[in-house]
């Protein structure tokens, strides 16, 4: 499908630096905080708003479009060769809550600049191309995140997504129906949905690896695994005047042993591993009594499995020790489990070329967030190509980056897709 010499050979089109600034802009509007962020829940009526706006861009771009059950957008720009399968890219147009203006938007928008420059210099791909928004990926409405990729990749079925509720008894089914986008295309590759022949994803990096380097570029080589755990210190409230210390069983003390341990366990699988203890509840939270029970989340990521197995090891192993004492009993359950993945060599190596064709500042880079590019990449070749944001911010109305940057990440796929997809001759 590949067609190097003719695409390294050719002279390559510039993208639309300001257009898509325009673009990312006009979109920024629709939920548009007072703080300069964007609050665009999914399947909101502000998030139909947004499909709207990239409906009628597509369609003006000359692509025809699909919806699928669970609500993906797929715009199609036909190749020479129809019988290939596409050479996709996108992410997603939902937003946190405190969003920024930049996080999947920008791989939406990227995507759509890619198509309107091909149309500009009348440039024709031998396989079809494809602009995906994938549904929900955020979260931050509907669990699980990720869900419209999801669901595509065979994560989980398209009827447990659509019988998600939000926290008012909203279901996706009911959401979809709303907004006017319960489409009928098959959503899962089991149902029929079509596989593509590579994808690729653009994505502020939202971590600070890149600015601090000075580098413009991430070559993405894979998303670190992630394995989540709640965990329940019980001890027993008493008292916190009569109960002498040494007869206390205080599931607070107990707890924050533990909490350091995932710090430590993760310092020690450096520099691709992370350990993050997020959300802390003491029961019953008094001045003047002893906590009975302390509950609290683990967030584990390695870049490999026998990592992530090392580290479930040592927090059990903690655990243990903690129990050991005879004060309190812990329990642990594992509630979410991503095993690491590896992006596609060879389209890792289309975008490392396409930035230093450039002269662009790069690196590898291993994505500790996760992406709809990572279940995608359960079905079909992918890769992803990162940029900086300002001091490494996001999910967050103060999020940030410098357009000379995203036009930079836009041009290196740009580069990446046509040399993947061939240029027609």
């Amino acid at each position: 499908m590949n067609a190097p010499d003719a695409t390294a050979t050719t002279a390559l089109p510039r993208i639309d630096a300001s257009r898509l600034w325009a673009s990312l802009m006009t979109l920024a509007k629709i939920g548009a905080t007072p703080k300069g962020g964007v609050c665009r829940l999914a399947l909101s009526d502000l998030d139909r708003q947004a499909r709207d706006l990239f409906v009628r861009w597509a369609q003006e771009a000359g692509c025809t479009l699909r919806v699928d059950a669970i609500g993906n957008l797929f715009a199609r720009r036909e190749g020479t060769d129809p019988g290939l399968p596409a050479v996709a890219t996108g992410s997603h147009i939902d937003t946190q809550p405190t969003g920024g203006k930049f996080d999947g938007n920008y791989g939406v928008l990227a995507g759509l600049e890619v198509l309107r420059t091909l149309d500009d210099h009348g440039i024709r791909t031998r396989a079809p191309l494809e602009l995906c928004v994938w549904t929900n990926e955020e979260g931050s409405r509907f669990v699980p995140v990720m869900m419209g990729s999801g669901v595509y990749a065979g994560a989980f079925t398209l009827e447990h997504a659509l019988s998600a509720t939000d926290r008012d008894g909203t279901s996706v089914r009911e959401a979809l129906a709303a907004i006017g986008y319960a489409g009928q295309a098959p959503a899962a590759l089991a149902d029929g949905a079509p596989r593509f022949g590579a994808f690729f994803e653009a994505h502020i990096e939202q971590g600070p690896v890149l600015e601090d380097a000075g580098d413009v570029i991430g070559v993405v080589t894979g998303a670190l695994g992630q394995r989540w755990y709640d965990v329940v210190v019980s001890g027993l409230e008493a008292h916190a005047g009569p109960t002498p210390m040494a007869l206390r069983r205080d599931a607070l003390q107990a707890a924050l042993p533990l909490m350091q341990a995932v710090d430590a366990i993760a310092r020690a699988e450096a520099p691709h591993a992370r350990g993050t203890v997020g959300w802390v509840q003491v029961f019953p939270n008094s001045r003047n009594t002893i906590p009975g029970r302390v509950s609290f989340t683990v967030d584990f990521r390695h870049a490999n499995d026998a990592g992530l197995a090392r580290m479930d090891a040592a927090l059990r192993e903690a655990i243990a020790a903690v129990q050991a004492a005879g004060r309190v009993a812990v329990s642990i359950e594992p509630v979410v489990y991503f095993p690491p993945a590896p992006f596609d060599t060879t389209l890792v190596g289309h975008v490392r070329e396409a930035a230093a064709r450039q002269g662009f500042g790069h690196r590898d880079i291993v994505s500790g967030a996760g992406h709809d590019a990572v279940y995608v990449a359960r079905t079909a070749p992918a890769a992803m190509i990162f940029v900086p944001c300002k001091d490494g911010i996001s999910h967050n109305e103060v999020e940030d980056a410098r357009p000379e940057h995203l036009a930079a990440g836009c041009q290196v796929l740009l580069e990446a897709m046509l040399h993947t997809a061939g240029r027609a001759a």
